[in-house]
């Protein structure tokens, strides 16, 4: 191995000198946005194989301009050493970022020529870097026969090189494998900060061959010299390697495969062969067994049988037309020889050829109860006259000649030895028919002496008394129940006995509760002492406090208190995050952030209105902002949020709040501030700026709160400014609290003040509510109320709508 390895390196080093000899001089870029190339024609001095060559650019944001420019200068010097044609090299290339964008296929360019100018005018596409994706077009697509590849028993190499700089956005290992798998030799070069792991995964081995990784764009022409030996088909890879296929090795640039000879097929070790199972592939017509043989396949017989002339069919050797057997009964082949049988009711003998009759009661184990008899098959028992047997076959039981159904009784019958007779129950008699029976009526006779109601029975006539009586000790008169008599009724106030029961009654102003026994006042809030500050609302058997609208219940459930952002009137929606990377745990925390908030705001018809939207691959919305007045009914609409759990597209979500949220379909009110306030775990898969600076600039002022893994740059791209106001971050969430406690504060410290009280929206809405309020005291109790819209009137807060291009002052 020591002198095979040896003599590689001095290959490859003499094939570097004569490379470098011969090579063209390398291509550079002059400017920043200009790819220049020698226009003096240079020879080919690369007379390699036919390719398919397929090129896979990095266009992602992080490329600089500059940097892109160097690609394009490596691509054009490397086409030097292709010989270009239909029939030569074809090549195609693709870039990519967040999308694949195929510049020109396979069979698009015939010439190097063409190739070169389509290389000069791509441009830049600057978006993510979906490296996974790119390769599955490049498997699926880029290499398929419609985009120019050449079919695959014409065995020209697939070659696919791919130039990356950053990590991927997607995985690439299962993708990448399988592109491998389907024939596809990768060359995976990385430049800058590239995981060497992640080119590893990409790239074909041996690694050392296929895989590199350079400092900056600058050094990547470094590689043309390696690149120029690998495709100019320099040595034969199976000359120089221990390859260790069993039947041959065929090279390719920079690395070699196995393959068997006819007969044969590759095993999985990509190494050994098998023979192959031509009893599996053809038509053999072996009508017993195929077995194969190194040059075709044979039939065969099972042991008993042999062969026919048309070498397929089979015919069974029968033993027993050899006429010898001297089997008393029945001779019987079988696939070596024969065997002696008997017939039924015999057993062979011990000469294994005569035949004895079997007697089946002779052992006394029959178990007969009466009588037996032997037949053919076994011991039978047998009964007496005047029996049958039972269904255990032994035992023995007397004829039922009741049992046929035929004896037409009314009620019961009993089986004697000669008959079937009929009986009556008691209180019953039979009638001369001997068949049908009548009631015996104890109480026809008149001399029961009942003074209610009488019944007849099976042994006499008994008397009754009517519902709400009880019969005498003398067993024939009545007297009243009375239920209540013995005190145990148990009731509060009043009773009344009926005639079933003893029922509880309540004096005038006071109801049944429902355990039937006690009372309560119809309104327990004028009876009792309830202590609520603001209303008590009786209910069934108790009561509650309720407070003024624009106000909140305390914790004690009877004194009120003005939400944290009582005075500040908005339209907000929130936007969660809904990926996968989030789990159904942390969801449910974040619902109970949502919540959080909503308890802090005034939540009402006239107060803060509030939107919802999830996203992950798509946006849904949860609830409009015209969809929920209290914020009882909106945090049960949190609750019943599913978790979509799928990926993460922040961008559209944000699109989806600027042109759908805060529509007037959607609830949306004119001259009310727009406040969004937008959750994210992770990195967007789209772009956010794009549609937050939109929403921005129309007037919505966007909190950006990020957890765990949130990158702060699309955080700063998606909150409104300053930073420190709009932007809060939490490494993980058992610390949103703190968000949560921040961001209340913040929106209650940025709610409108009262210098703008008489401004014309403001004194519009101040007199819609106030309508609102005289309508309610209409309809319910003026003094009740009149402390409500005292405490409003003082309490309001106008609201000063921001400058912008959707609020106009009247």
């Amino acid at each position: 191995m020591r002198s095979l390895a040896l003599g590689l390196f001095c290959l490859l080093c003499c094939n570097a000198v004569r490379l470098d000899r011969r090579r063209p001089r390398p291509i550079t870029a002059r400017g920043r946005n200009e790819t220049t190339v020698q226009t003096k024609a240079v020879e080919n001095p690369c007379k390699g194989i036919p390719l398919d060559f397929v090129f896979v650019i990095d266009s992602s944001r992080s490329i600089r301009p500059n940097d892109y420019e160097k690609v394009k200068t490596f691509i054009i010097n490397l086409l030097q050493f292709l010989e270009v044609g239909p029939d030569a090299t074809r090549v195609g290339l693709l870039q990519y970022g967040s999308v694949v964008q195929n510049e020109f296929s396979l069979n698009t360019f015939t010439t190097k020529a063409e190739v070169e100018q389509a290389v000069r005018n791509m441009k830049h596409l600057a978006t993510g870097t979906m490296t996974g994706l790119a390769i599955q077009y490049t498997m699926e697509t880029a290499f398929s026969e419609a985009e120019g590849a050449r079919p695959a028993n014409l065995h020209i190499p697939r070659i696919s090189m791919i130039v990356t700089d950053g990590r991927p956005q997607d995985t690439v290992e299962e993708i990448a494998a399988e592109a491998r798998e389907a024939g596809i030799q990768i060359f995976a070069i990385g430049v800058g900060r590239v995981d060497m792991n992640t080119l590893k995964a990409i790239g074909s081995e041996p690694h050392s061959e296929h895989v590199h990784l350079v400092a900056n764009f600058s050094q990547i022409e470094s590689l043309i010299s390696v690149f120029q030996s690998k495709l100019c088909g320099g040595s034969e890879m199976c000359d120089v390697v221990d390859h260790q296929c069993q039947h041959i090795c065929v090279s390719s640039p920079a690395s070699y495969r196995c393959k068997c000879m006819k007969g044969f097929t590759l095993n999985p070790d990509g190494k050994t062969c098998t023979a192959e199972d031509m009893c599996a592939v053809v038509d053999h017509g072996c009508k017993h067994i195929c077995a194969n043989l190194p040059d075709g396949y044979e039939c065969r017989c099972r042991p008993g049988y042999q062969l026919n002339i048309d070498l397929k069919t089979c015919n069974k050797i029968d033993y027993c037309d050899l006429g010898n057997h001297g089997c008393e009964h029945d001779c019987v082949s079988t696939p070596e020889s024969y065997i002696c049988r008997c017939k039924k009711g015999f057993v062979l003998n011990l000469d294994g050829k005569t035949c004895s009759k079997i007697d089946h009661c002779a052992d006394g184990a029959h178990g007969c109860e009466q009588e037996f008899m032997n037949t053919d098959d076994s011991c039978v028992c047998k009964c007496r006259k005047g029996y049958t047997l039972k269904p255990d076959g032994k035992t023995c039981k007397k004829i039922d000649h009741c049992a046929d159904g035929t004896h037409g009784c009314e009620q019961e019958f009993m089986n004697t030895d000669d008959s079937c007779v009929c009986k009556c129950r008691k209180g019953f008699t039979l009638r001369p028919d001997g068949k049908t029976c009548k009631k015996i009526d104890h109480c026809a006779d008149g001399t029961h002496g009942c003074e209610q109601e009488f019944m007849n029975t099976d042994d006499s006539c008994v008397c009754k008394c009517r519902k709400g009586y009880t019969l005498r000790p003398d067993g024939k008169t009545c007297k009243k129940i009375d239920h209540c008599a013995d005190g145990k009724h148990g009731c509060e106030q009043e009773f009344m006995s009926t005639e079933d029961s003893c029922v509880c009654k309540c004096r005038k102003g006071y109801t049944l509760r429902p355990d039937g026994k006690t009372c309560q006042s119809l309104d327990l809030c004028q009876t009792v002492d309830h202590g609520c500050e603001h209303q008590c609302v009786s209910t069934t058997d108790s009561y509650i406090c309720r407070c003024f609208e624009g106000f909140m219940l305390a914790e004690d459930g009877k004194s009120c208190k003005k939400p944290e952002c009582g005075d500040g009137v908005m339209d907000l929606v929130f936007i969660i995050d809904g990926s996968k990377s989030l789990g159904t745990a942390n969801f449910e925390l974040v619902k109970q952030f949502v919540n959080g908030i909503v308890d802090s705001l005034d939540i009402s018809k006239t107060g803060t209105h509030v939107g919802l939207l999830q996203y992950s691959t798509k946006v849904r919305t949860e609830f409009t902002l015209g969809q929920y007045n209290t914020a009882q009914d909106i945090k049960r609409a949190v609750a019943r949020m599913q978790y979509m759990g799928r990926g993460s597209m922040t961008g559209s979500a944000l699109r989806h709040m600027f042109e759908l949220s805060f529509s007037a379909k959607e609830g949306a009110r004119p001259n009310i501030p727009r406040v969004s306030i937008v959750f994210t775990d992770g990195r967007s898969q789209d772009d956010v700026s794009e549609w937050a600076n939109k929403a921005k600039n129309s007037g919505v002022t966007i909190y950006a709160l990020g957890v765990g893994k949130a990158i702060e740059q699309e955080l700063r791209e998606i909150a409104s400014e300053p930073d420190e106001k709009h932007l809060y971050y939490a490494e993980d969430f058992e610390k949103m609290g703190e968000i949560t406690k921040k961001l209340k504060s913040r929106i209650c410290k940025d709610k409108p003040s009262d210098e703008n009280m008489c401004q014309c929206e403001n004194v519009v809405m101040f007199q819609n509510q106030v309508t609102e309020k005289l309508k309610s005291l209409v309809q319910n109790n003026i003094l009740s109320y009149f402390r409500d819209i005292l405490t409003f009137m003082f309490s309001w807060t106008p609201w000063n709508p921001p400058e912008g291009p959707h609020f106009e002052k009247h």
